[in-house]
């Protein structure tokens, strides 16, 4: 795309006189960012539906115009990528939804049209129920189907396992954020972000300077949904950003899937009763996914019993982790008991499974099964 026209879309969305939707379709009625700025002073003749207002906030471009000469400077500085509407590489699942921002700022090697795009999303407040299934959706998702792009918003919880995983797996994995591309919210997850540009991308409409704001969090839903073919709620309570998401999806007519979870559970309670209300289809693995999608599976081999693909585990190990298997997160003097081994013993056999990622300690001196 021609950076003259680039410079106009980034101009466009600075407009301090309308609101983005104007913007929008200023943007569609015109049919493009420059033409937008050559008709500013007749717009009139173009859009006869043009209120007195738009009219004159059109003869004013001096701030945006001196704000989009920077910002061109800092997207060329820091190798980012801008995609108007109009781009052959601009998100085409997204383009063809009725708010679809004019401009998007990419930093990234992730093809944003492959062939499969899937969203997950969830609460900030995940459990380990929660992290367990999204580690094995996508870890069995990528034997079913290797080519999917998994999008998520680079938030705590749901998001940084899903995009996580995701890079684990072998797959490429996009981040939409709420700010610029000069700063990174949250902070913690600055270093899967800087994997995540080497193998997916960062995404977001909006320029540099621009602060993780609430409603910026709400605003980069729709692209989330937008941008993909499934959005998957893994945990959720009764009310949160993955709820937005999928009726947004919904909106959009892509398909919705849920996990479910236990009754009464704070974060099983958005999922239970998105399934409840018919509005996501309810799944329990990666091939239930497949299935629901319609998406052909790769031609796959039998596959072992999962437990049995622990590496080399002495004849104890493998009788805590079947005992872990009946009843995950159990303290070690339960382990003890009904394993028999002494708690000695037993502390050095959950350290040994501890280093071969089998299992993981947890607060209060519990200790759950990874896989």
């Amino acid at each position: 795309m021609a950076s003259e026209e680039i410079f106009y879309a980034v101009a466009l969305t600075r407009m301090a006189g309308f609101n983005q939707s104007v913007a929008l379709h200023l943007y569609q009625e015109v049919g493009s960012a420059t033409a937008v700025y050559e008709h500013r002073m007749d717009i009139g003749d173009v859009m006869p539906n043009a209120t007195p207002r738009l009219r004159e906030a059109m003869k004013d471009w001096d701030e945006a115009l001196h704000r989009a000469a920077a910002e061109m400077e800092f997207i060329e500085k820091n190798g980012i990528r801008a995609f108007t509407l109009q781009d052959a590489d601009y998100p085409q699942r997204l383009s063809g939804c009725p708010d679809a921002p004019i401009l998007l700022y990419y930093k990234g090697s992730a093809d944003l049209n492959q062939q499969h795009v899937i969203n997950i999303v969830g609460t900030r407040h995940c459990t380990n129920y929660g992290q367990d299934l999204v580690r094995h959706f996508v870890s069995d998702l990528r034997e079913l189907c290797p080519d999917v792009l998994i999008v998520s918003g680079l938030a705590y919880g749901i998001d940084i396992c899903a995009h996580r995983q995701a890079l684990a797996c072998g797959y490429e994995t996009v981040g939409v954020l709420a700010h610029g591309l000069d700063q990174l919210y949250p902070p913690h997850h600055r270093d899967t972000a800087v994997e995540m540009v080497k193998r997916g991308g960062l995404l977001t409409e909006y320029m540099s300077q621009t602060q993780a704001l609430p409603n910026n969090f709400r605003q980069r839903n729709r692209i989330v949904a937008g941008i993909s073919d499934a959005t998957i709620l893994v945990e959720s309570a009764y009310k949160g950003g993955g709820l937005i998401t999928c009726r947004i999806a919904q909106e959009y007519g892509r398909d919705v899937l849920a996990f479910p979870g236990a009754v009464g559970m704070t974060y099983s309670e958005g999922c239970n009763k998105m399934i409840r209300n018919n509005t996501a289809a309810l799944i329990t693995s990666a091939q239930d996914f497949m299935e629901t999608v319609g998406w052909p599976t790769v031609q796959q081999k039998p596959k072992a019993i999962n437990r049995q693909l622990f590496p080399e585990l002495t004849d104890e190990e493998q009788q805590v982790v079947s005992l872990l298997q009946q009843t995950n997160d159990l303290q070690l003097n339960l382990i003890s008991v009904k394993t028999n081994i002494p708690i000695g013993q037993l502390t050095a056999l959950l350290f040994s499974l501890e280093m071969k990622g089998v299992v993981k300690p947890l607060a209060g001196g519990t200790y759950h099964l990874l896989n």
